[in-house]
């Protein structure tokens, strides 16, 4: 890990320590975490987030990711299912992320894609 990472991330923790309802900067510090290879600081950070923005999709496809890259992969679908239940629609990042690359082998990681596309013609 870069001096510039474990600078961002003391830096992050100690606004985190003073609101631990910063939102914006629990986001940060996920992202940091999983860069980091701090895979379980990444999950906890994703997890807050669920709780304090539950209608959010775009939280409940980066806590799918984390999951995913801790290989609990029906949690990590089941997730990602309740993401494109409240509207997140990127179907190629889907595709493409490299944190959902254990989930491809899965059936119903392709369910989901199939349900996705269908949403997507919906609209």
């Amino acid at each position: 890990m870069s001096d510039q990472h474990n600078f961002e991330i003391s830096f992050y923790e100690s606004i985190l320590r003073k609101d631990p309802k910063f939102v914006e900067v629990i986001e940060l510090l996920g992202g940091l975490y999983t860069r980091a290879g701090r895979i379980d600081d990444g999950l906890k950070m994703d997890r807050k987030l669920v709780r304090l923005r539950p209608r959010n999709p775009l939280v409940h496809y980066n806590l799918a990711c984390s999951l995913a890259l801790k290989r609990r992969l029906k949690d990590a679908l089941t997730v990602l299912a309740k993401a494109v239940e409240l509207g997140y629609r990127d179907i190629e990042w889907v595709q493409e992320d490299p944190d959902l690359e254990n989930l491809r082998s899965h059936p119903s990681y392709h369910r989901l894609l199939e349900d996705l596309n269908a949403k997507l013609q919906e609209s």
